[in-house]
């Protein structure tokens, strides 16, 4: 039988085509920075009695002028960003985070107004004409959260896997010189720094460099279940933040609450319609860097959650034929397996898991749809041909059950999802098969 022809090459996209987009992109994104960000300053600048948010350790930080070089600098890996792209919708999505950054950034600007309190000296030279110029448009507000730290999350993100060899260290020093001088400039006060990278991080969520959009599809979900997960989540992300607001007024530690508040917001967004994907997990388990950032308070609880239910319990059970039904492994439990199947959505696989592993993501609560299900199934099966095989959610009690269940009946090996569970409970281990609903013959 003669070889398969080779795939054809992708084509690639004309570049004068994409220079093109972003050059329209820079035509409305320089004005309406300006304006925007102006606008806020002059509102701001209207109030008597606009507050600060600073620490006493902070008056140690040196002021060096030199540093408004790398602070400018971003500037131009600004527009740069933009011009060197691969694909028309490459540059769309950087447009798109920047648009965020700079829109949920000035309304905090407008909202929550602030001052920066030291008085640079006086600078001479490059550093003094630098400083000249920024005085000309920026005043001492606009603080938290930095939109000079969300761009740069952004433009960092941008650059990190496009360059190699010497050139990526250099990068992240370069980087790291950026967002010091917010400081060493006295442009900021350190408050500003973590909310504007919690900002870049959401930017880099809402628009990722590959993949559907999180919010791509949204369709308010009519399950009850799914609704009052949304309303625990949501009640949960309003606490947190009313918590974050009224601790400011005491102590500026407070407000971290702002972090779980994002987390528990965009979980909430998962179960009003937009489902798994707002964890961007792929389908080998691994996320993406603004979801591990973002939801690291959420993972946190998951895991606790995890230890909490399974710790008396054997970390898997054998249910037939070299298929094993269990919770979230570690690295090593996974490698002991020939493959992994994970249905944990809000996890992320084990960074030093180096086995075969297949995500097919499941939300934590709500039952796998039918064509997961069947999907699951088909996974099951291809595996048992790489060795053992591992079935796991977070606590082994639900999603995964249900999945190993439909296997059961679909292989013959039950006739019945009544038998699937009787087998399931031979195990030993907890399950709960009607509680996410499936629980009718096959």
């Amino acid at each position: 039988m003669p070889a398969a022809d080779p795939a054809p090459a992708p084509t690639r996209e004309p570049y004068s085509r994409v220079v093109l987009r972003a050059a329209l992109w820079l035509v409305l994104l320089a004005p309406l920075f300006y304006s925007t960000y102006g606008f806020a300053n002059w509102l701001a600048s209207r109030h008597d009695d606009v507050g600060s948010i600073v620490s006493g350790w902070e008056r140690a930080i040196p002021f060096m002028a030199w540093t408004i070089v790398p602070y400018w600098s971003i500037n131009l890996f600004y527009g740069l960003s933009l011009l060197l792209n691969d694909t028309r919708s490459g540059v769309d999505r950087l447009a798109g985070r920047y648009l965020t950054a700079q829109f949920v950034a000035v309304a905090c600007f407008i909202l929550f107004p602030l001052k920066a309190t030291f008085v640079r000296p006086e600078t001479s030279g490059l550093p003094g004409f630098l400083f000249a110029v920024l005085g000309g448009f920026d005043k001492p507000f606009n603080q938290a959260p930095s939109l000079h730290i969300a761009l740069l999350v952004i433009i960092w993100d941008h650059w990190r896997n496009r360059l190699g060899g010497i050139a990526r260290p250099i990068w992240h020093g370069w980087c790291l010189l950026i967002g010091a001088s917010v400081l060493t400039t006295w442009q900021h006060h350190f408050i500003d720094i973590p909310t504007g990278a919690l900002l870049g991080f959401f930017a880099l969520w809402l628009f990722p460099r590959d993949g559907k959009l999180p919010f791509a599809g949204f369709r308010p979900t009519s399950d009850p279940r799914a609704r009052r997960l949304t309303l625990f989540y949501a009640l949960g992300a309003a606490l947190a933040l009313a918590g974050a607001i009224a601790g400011a007024l005491v102590s500026a530690v407070s407000l971290i609450l702002l972090w779980p508040a994002l987390a528990l917001a965009i979980v909430a967004f998962g179960y009003a319609g937009a489902g798994p994907r707002v964890f961007q997990k792929a389908s080998d388990g691994g996320v993406s860097l603004a979801s591990r950032v973002l939801l690291w308070p959420y993972r946190l609880g998951a895991r606790v959650n995890l230890l909490m239910w399974t710790r008396k319990l054997p970390p898997r059970v054998l249910v037939t034929d070299g298929v094993f039904l269990g919770r979230f492994p570690t690295a090593g439990e996974a490698d002991g397996f020939g493959t992994v199947i994970d249905l944990a959505a809000e996890l992320e696989r084990p960074r030093r898991a180096s086995g075969r592993w297949t995500s097919l993501a499941v939300l934590d609560l709500l039952p796998p749809s039918q064509d997961r299900l069947a999907e699951a199934v088909v996974a099951i099966e291809t595996a048992r041909k790489h060795g053992t095989v591992l079935v796991c959610c977070a606590l082994g009690f639900q999603r995964s059950a249900s999945v190993v269940a439909e296997w059961l009946v679909a292989s013959g090996r039950s006739h019945t999802v009544a038998q699937a569970r009787k087998k399931l409970a031979a195990t030993g281990r907890p399950v709960h098969l009607g509680a996410i609903g499936v629980d009718k013959p096959a």
